[in-house]
């Protein structure tokens, strides 16, 4: 299992970002029910059905917002895309007054100016892109929008899976010693995994991308906790 999951990243490794956030959501969120579940002294079975109804549900709806937002990002590229080719089609002399402008206000002047500008123009498609970029500041995103949403709902299972497989295993064999203690420790786990990835996506120090999701988690956890136990006994 961990081959398959080092060699689906190692595949999809421009899609890590969404496996780390997605993982990031789906710890923190599971983590939570199940806090929220022990402070209102809930049995084991309850607190995995709970937590699955919440990670199937939650990665789902999480994963169809990061494939929305990504393909309406993609289209929207596209849309513009063809209005600067119909632009440059019926007024290709405006066009090209945009790239000068844009290159003269990078420094470039005369000669090499004329030369930079006519070198750019000479394919449509570069022409296009120059004026994406440099113009509209717009880039294209070569990823997927199924790959993004496929990526973060597997990433929000497969991390969010993590504070239930005590419950799950306490469910089919009883087991002796503080459960919700037994889950922390995973949790953590789990978060110092995910915490080192975001390290790697982002290029900032492991210790503090760990302790940073550490953190989120038990915070999360502790209010979810102190939720459930205040509600179970207005409740009771």
């Amino acid at each position: 299992m961990a081959k398959k999951i080092s060699s689906f990243l190692v595949k999809n490794e421009a899609y890590l970002g969404e496996f780390v956030y997605g993982g990031i959501d789906g710890c923190v969120t599971t983590f939570a029910v199940v806090a929220g579940a022990v402070g209102a002294g809930l049995d084991s079975a309850i607190i995995i059905i709970l937590g699955f109804a919440n990670l199937l549900a939650d990665g789902f709806a999480m994963s169809i917002g990061a494939f929305m937002s990504s393909k309406t990002e993609l289209e929207n590229y596209h849309k513009h895309r063809s209005q600067v080719i119909e632009r440059i089609q019926q007024n290709p002399q405006e066009e090209q007054r945009i790239v000068e402008h844009i290159y003269r206000s990078k420094g470039f002047e005369g000669d090499l100016l004329q030369q930079t500008t006519q070198t750019l123009i000479k394919k449509e498609e570069r022409w296009v892109e120059v004026i994406l970029r440099e113009q509209l500041g717009m880039v294209p995103d070569e990823k997927s929008p199924f790959r993004i949403g496929a990526v973060t709902y597997i990433s929000f299972l497969l991390i969010g899976i993590i504070p239930l497989t005590v419950y799950v295993i306490d469910y089919l064999q009883p087991m002796e010693g503080n459960r919700f203690l037994y889950t922390s420790i995973l949790a953590g786990l789990g978060f110092c995994i995910i915490g080192w990835l975001k390290s790697y996506v982002n290029e900032t120090k492991a210790i503090k991308a760990i302790l940073e999701t550490l953190i989120l988690g038990a915070i999360a956890a502790i209010v979810a906790y102190y939720v459930g136990d205040l509600l179970e006994q207005l409740i009771t």
